[in-house]
This record gives structure tokens, C-alpha cells and sequence, in this order.
């Protein structure tokens, strides 16, 4: 196994992520509950990264592609480091459960139950229970010898039984699908006050032998598969976008078993049995020392009544004063372009903003791109309104966003029959931008109104993660707006755009030229500094340039939350950290020292190859200097994080940043809204030399005017 010195494997890096949200379900300063989310988390990533990325690499080496990556890996050998690893976290992540976090949930009023710790009123309640809630909806299926092994469901759970029939025989494999319709965790009365519960499947192995009368037992075990759902789409294809989506979709029910999971205690001859009758190979085997998918801490645990302390205080996110008046959202925009950073600041205003548009009788028209909304997402009908208003509204509507691919084209439906103009996607990339547009009538003419974001215009993720977005009227972003849906609707590349930089047409040379020209600065002893943030790093070229600019003496630093494929070089220049917390941080930020001049960009896109060379992405220069300047200042609190930051060192390990000190929780700060007024930006971006100096620093100017 080769690795060069220049990269890190993108999936052996995610894992290291993971293992730092593992961290956070051990950590005793976060709540019993929040705790227990972090664990969850664990479980639900990695089932993703199996249905994915391990997916990927299997049908890679399938297809018998041996090419390695940029850290010199082939698939094969990705494959077999990756399940090295990932059984090295999840033994991590069984033994903090046992040590910590259970105990922890006990403490806090919580007790997850074994068949072993029952009494006998809790065996007598269960048993009837079992007769009238679970025993009826239950359908065991026996595996016959000459019949081919049922085709399992991914991440459902089965337990397998080995039986002897009372008259004799060869013993019998049945299997019996626990059902999903039933709640996984089943409280037991309480007459104490404390909250106990019990697995499902543990209550259905404890009365197996109500369903085979006349046959015994011989053992019995709980069972999971993950399935391959990688697939590519075909943009030659004779099919439709939407018929080549769910010819795919429904392939994902057959795809090829990427893992199998059982407990450890699973008796081998029957796990033999198992593996031989579904033809898998050992290398897919994970033994687990617990239940298997801890998705259920989240889902149930949780979210029990009762337990509000032992979770994170609920905060109300802040209105700006200007949107609490009751006047026209427009009119409050064209007074000065309006910041927000979610969930922090409200996302109510977006969704406002589309609402009024659609009832605003000015208005002429609304352009939106969407990825991934809300199942019940308030956007939809302030859309179909507007459309059923006579206004031209025109939705591009990404389809193949993974895992989302029915419900958004169940929306393109809804729209679609209220008279809005609705566009699949482009069929060579993914849409990944995040811009709405209205064009409204007025005294003056026609103006446009932007909003641009770092995330997804959902209204349930917009709690849980942070992003920022800007509302404006800005007349050349509104120009440049207007000609971005002209190139995704139209598909001719010749508008030209000065503010918005956009994915793949420009958006990498022109962050290449913005870093370049920090590293010439410094070549000529001039300040520089470059610090960004993203959620991963993963684009060799990008980190090629990155390195060159660090060994020419510019300070870069990055808050990389993810994956993150780049080295610590052996100078002090690169310094690279990930914060995870009680949200999940997600705004791409880009800025760069420009001779003092700094200038500030919040995009939609990734450092990744996908973002900057196969998607359809945003990048806008945030024009209001006291906007930019905020969020440097945000940006500088949260590289003053000394709880919840980490650092990546020269030997790829991820360590906390030294705590010692006044604690400082950036994300903690910025819901009490105590953003430290003293906090030095040039010290925390580390700006290279004496400030004074940048005053001989050729500045670049926002103005491009490039032709894509």
C-alpha cells in the first residue's frame, strides 16, 4: 500500500470526522440527551457512507478500475483500509455507549432495559403486550433449501431463527422481519418516575416460540444489511431525467450488500449458515457489542418527554429590528442589504420574502433554485400561489439530490400543475446554487431582489445548521441573477456575469487567482493572509495551490469541518481546524488580505472536485463593508474556540485546541449574540507582516466581467 505525502484519503479522512462526533456523545460538558444525538449521528453517517462512498469503491473494483487517488490509493486498497478503520471507530462507539453514555442517560432519569434486568410484573406486562401489539403484525418466513434467499430490505431489521421441528428433521431457518411501523424503544409503566425502556427486538426474541408452536429454538440472532445506492446517471441516456431517476431509485432496492451487521455474540455456526445462503464474503462481517442501529437514540430516546433539562436550552433566533416593522419586505431591503446567519438569526425572513413575493401585485416574477426542502416546505405554496397569480415563476428543482430524488420530483409535480415553469436540473451537473430572484415593478423601473445562501432553503434543517445568506438589491447582483437563470434555463454559457462567480464556468480560476495573488504578496514581503471555510477540502488542485501559498509565507488558516484531505506542512503557515458542536457548521466562507483591502465571499460550493468542476455553484462578493466585516468578526470568534475546536497536526491527528483559559464556545456566544468587540481579526487570520505596509499592495477589484 503506497500513500504519497501530499494528501490524505478523502474516506479514511471522514471517518476521522466522525470519530470527532463520536467525541462529542463522550463529552460530559454536552447534555445526557444531546449526548445521545451525537451518538445516533454516528450510526445514520455511517450508514451513509456504506450506501455511498463504500458503495462507490465496491462497484469501482467491480468493474475492474484500479486507478488510485490522489493520496495513492487503489479501490481495493481504499476498501480494505476503510473497513479497518471503520470497525476501529465502531468498537469505539459501542464502548463509549456501554462506559458513558449509558450510565450518563441512567443518571438522567433514562434505563435501556435488557431482557436479563427485567422483574417479573415487567415480563408479565411485556408478554401481553406481545400477544396484542406485536405478535399480530408479525410474519416470520421460513428459508427453504431449495428456494433462493428472500431479497432483504436495507437498514431494516430481521432477527433469524434456527429451529428443530418436535417430529425431527434437519433444523430450520426462519427469518422474522421486525417491524418499522412499531416503535423501536417500548416504555414500561412507571410508578417511580423513571423512564425505562426496551428494544422491540429484544421483546420479540423474548417470546419467539408463540410463533413456531411445535418447534424449539436452537438460537436465534438479530440481523442488518446496507445496500449499495451509488449509482451514475446516464445524460445519454434514451430515457427522461425523471424516468432514468426512478429506474435508479428502484435499483437501490437490489443493490449489492456493502455490510452486514450482528451482534457479537451471534453463534457462529448460524452466522455461517447466514453468510453462506446469501453468498457474502467475511470482509462485510461488522460484529457489534450492542443493538444494532443506534439511529433510535435520536429518533425515540432523544426526543422523550419529560427530559427538557437533560438536552440544550431552546433559544429564540433573532429578528433584525428592521424586519419588525410592518412594511413591505422590499422596502426594508432597499434601505441596506440584510445579513442573516442561521439558526442564530430567523429564517423566517427568507421564507417571508418568497411569501410576499408571491402576493405582491408589483411583482413580475420569482426565480428560485432548489436542492433539498422540507417535506412540508411553506416555499411550495407561496410558489404555486404566485404561479396561479398570473406571475412567471420559474423553479429549477435538482432531482437527483441524493436520497431527496422523490420528494423533489413529487414538488416538480405540485409546481408543475400550478403553472410554474419547473426545470429537472441540467443534465450534465447537479444545481447546487442557492439564489432566488423577484423582479418587481416599480416607480423607478424594474428592480431585482437577491437572496443568495450558503445553504438550502429548508426550513427544518435551517435550525440545525449554520448558514449564511444576504438579502439585497443590489443593481449589477440583481443583473448578474437575472443572467445566471438565463445559463441554467438555457443552457448558452455567453452572459456575462461581474459580481457572481459560478461553478464550474469560473468559480476555481477565480479562487486560484485570488490565492496566487496572496502568495506573490508575500514573495514580495507584503502582508497577506488567506482563511476560509468550508465543510470539506478534498480538491487536489486547490490544496496544491493552498500548499504553494503557505510555503511562499502566506498564513492560511481554515475551519474545515468534514473531510479534509490536505497535510500540515512542516512550516508553520497552513493551519487547519474543524469545530463540532451543538450545530452543524456548514457556510462556505472565502477571504483574502487584498493589500488590507480584504475581500469577503460566502458561496455554496465545497473545495471539492464535484463543486468546482461538476456542479453548478455560487459564489458572491458580500459588497456591504459592514456585512463583510461581521462576518470576519464571526469567523475570528470562531477560531477563538477553545471548546469545541480542533486542530489537525503534522502526523494527520485531529487533537482539541488547549482549553485552558476563559472558556469560549463560538456557536454558545453567538446564540447569546456577546460576539467580543476587542477580537482582533488580522491577529486571528494571522496577517503576515506589518499592516502599515499593505498600503504599497496592488488591490484586485470585484469587477470581473468574465464571459462564460
Amino acid at each position: 500500500m503506497s500513500i504519497t505525502k501530499k494528501y490524505i484519503n478523502r474516506e479514511l479522512s471522514w471517518l476521522r470526522f466522525n470519530a470527532r462526533v463520536l467525541a462529542e456523545s463522550a463529552n460530559p460538558d454536552n447534555p445526557p440527551m444531546e449526548r445521545a444525538r451525537f451518538m445516533s449521528i454516528v450510526s445514520s453517517n455511517l450508514d451513509e457512507f456504506f450506501m455511498v462512498r463504500v458503495g462507490k469503491l465496491e462497484r469501482m473494483v467491480d468493474q475492474g478500475e484500479l486507478i488510485p487517488d490522489p493520496a495513492g490509493l487503489t479501490p481495493i486498497e481504499q476498501l480494505s483500509a476503510i473497513r479497518k478503520a471503520a470497525r476501529k471507530l465502531v468498537a469505539q462507539q459501542y464502548e463509549e455507549m456501554a462506559r458513558r453514555l449509558l450510565p450518563a442517560l441512567r443518571q438522567g432519569g433514562f434505563t435501556l432495559l435488557t431482557p436479563s434486568l427485567l422483574t417479573q410484573a415487567q415480563r408479565n406486562w411485556l408478554s401481553n403486550y406481545f400477544d396484542t401489539q406485536i405478535m399480530p403484525v408479525l410474519t416470520p418466513r421460513m428459508l427453504r433449501r431449495n428456494q433462493p434467499f428472500p431479497l432483504l430490505a436495507a437498514k431494516r431489521l430481521y432477527i433469524a431463527v434456527l429451529l428443530q421441528s418436535d417430529k425431527g428433521g434437519a433444523p430450520q431457518l426462519s427469518l422474522v422481519p421486525i417491524p418499522s411501523v412499531l416503535k423501536r424503544v417500548l416504555l414500561l409503566p412507571m410508578g417511580d418516575g423513571i423512564a425505562r425502556g426496551i428494544l422491540l427486538e429484544d421483546v420479540v426474541g423474548m417470546f419467539l416460540g408463540r410463533l413456531f408452536p411445535h418447534m424449539t429454538i436452537l438460537a436465534h440472532t438479530t440481523l442488518r444489511i446496507t445496500r449499495n445506492t451509488d449509482f451514475v446517471f446516464d445524460p445519454d441516456s434514451s430515457e427522461s431525467l425523471i424516468e432514468e431517476m426512478r429506474t435508479n431509485i428502484k435499483r437501490r432496492s437490489f443493490g449489492k450488500i456493502v455490510r452486514l451487521e450482528v451482534p457479537r455474540k451471534c453463534p457462529a455456526p448460524m452466522l455461517q449458515r447466514l453468510m453462506k445462503m446469501m453468498e457474502l464474503p467475511r470482509n462485510v462481517l461488522y460484529r457489534l457489542d450492542g443493538p444494532l442501529d443506534l439511529t433510535f437514540l435520536m429518533k425515540q430516546v432523544a426526543s422523550l418527554p419529560g427530559f427538557d433539562s437533560q438536552c440544550y436550552q431552546p433559544f429564540t433566533p433573532h429578528v433584525d429590528e428592521r424586519l419588525m416593522v410592518k412594511e413591505s419586505i422590499f422596502r426594508t431591503i432597499r434601505g441596506g442589504d440584510l445579513f442573516f446567519y442561521h439558526p442564530y438569526d430567523s429564517f423566517d425572513p427568507i421564507l417571508r420574502f418568497v411569501r410576499e413575493a408571491a402576493d405582491d401585485p408589483n411583482v413580475l416574477a420569482i426565480k428560485q433554485t432548489l436542492y433539498r426542502i422540507s417535506s412540508r416546505s411553506p416555499l411550495i405554496p407561496s410558489l404555486a400561489r404566485a404561479a396561479q397569480k398570473g406571475k412567471q415563476v420559474t423553479v429549477l428543482i435538482e432531482v437527483r439530490a441524493r436520497f431527496d430524488e422523490e420528494n423533489n420530483i413529487n414538488w416538480c409535480r405540485l409546481l408543475e400543475k400550478a403553472g410554474c415553469h419547473v426545470i429537472y436540473g441540467v443534465p450534465q451537473w447537479k444545481t447546487h446554487s442557492k439564489i432566488t430572484l423577484v423582479v418587481r415593478k416599480e416607480p423607478d423601473g424594474l428592480r431585482q431582489y437577491v437572496h443568495l445562501g450558503t445553504g438550502n432553503y429548508n426550513d427544518s434543517t435551517a435550525k440545525a445548521y449554520t448558514d449564511m445568506g444576504i438579502l439585497t438589491c443590489d443593481r449589477q447582483i440583481g443583473a448578474d441573477a437575472g443572467a445566471f437563470f438565463n445559463i441554467v434555463t438555457s443552457q448558452q454559457y455567453t452572459y456575462p456575469l461581474k459580481d457572481l462567480i459560478v461553478s464550474p464556468y469560473a468559480m476555481r480560476r477565480e479562487l486560484i487567482l485570488r490565492v496566487r495573488r496572496e502568495a506573490d504578496a508575500a514573495r514580495r514581503g507584503l502582508p497577506s493572509a488567506i482563511a476560509v471555510k468550508v465543510n470539506s477540502l478534498s480538491d487536489p488542485e486547490m490544496i496544491h495551490e493552498i500548499y504553494e501559498a503557505a510555503a511562499a509565507g502566506v498564513p492560511v488558516t481554515m475551519l474545515v469541518r468534514g473531510i479534509c484531505c490536505a497535510r500540515i506542512p512542516a512550516n508553520d503557515n497552513l493551519r487547519i481546524y474543524s469545530i463540532v458542536g451543538r450545530f452543524l457548521e456548514h457556510p462556505r466562507i472565502f477571504n483574502f488580505y487584498n493589500g488590507g483591502d480584504w475581500q469577503t465571499y460566502i458561496a455554496s460550493a465545497d473545495w471539492m472536485p464535484r463543486n468546482l468542476s461538476r456542479r453548478i455553484e455560487l459564489m458572491n462578493p458580500v459588497k456591504d463593508a459592514a456585512i463583510a466585516e461581521r462576518i470576519r468578526r464571526i469567523f475570528a470568534l470562531e477560531l477563538s474556540d477553545n471548546r469545541k475546536r480542533w486542530q489537525l497536526h503534522r502526523n494527520d491527528v485531529y487533537r482539541r485546541v488547549d482549553a485552558s483559559g476563559e472558556a469560549l464556545n463560538a456557536q454558545e456566544t453567538l446564540i447569546r449574540r456577546e460576539i467580543p468587540e476587542h477580537i482582533d481579526i488580522n491577529k486571528v487570520f494571522r496577517v503576515s507582516s506589518d499592516v502599515d505596509s499593505a498600503d504599497n499592495m496592488p488591490r484586485l477589484t470585484i469587477e470581473q466581467g468574465e464571459i462564460l
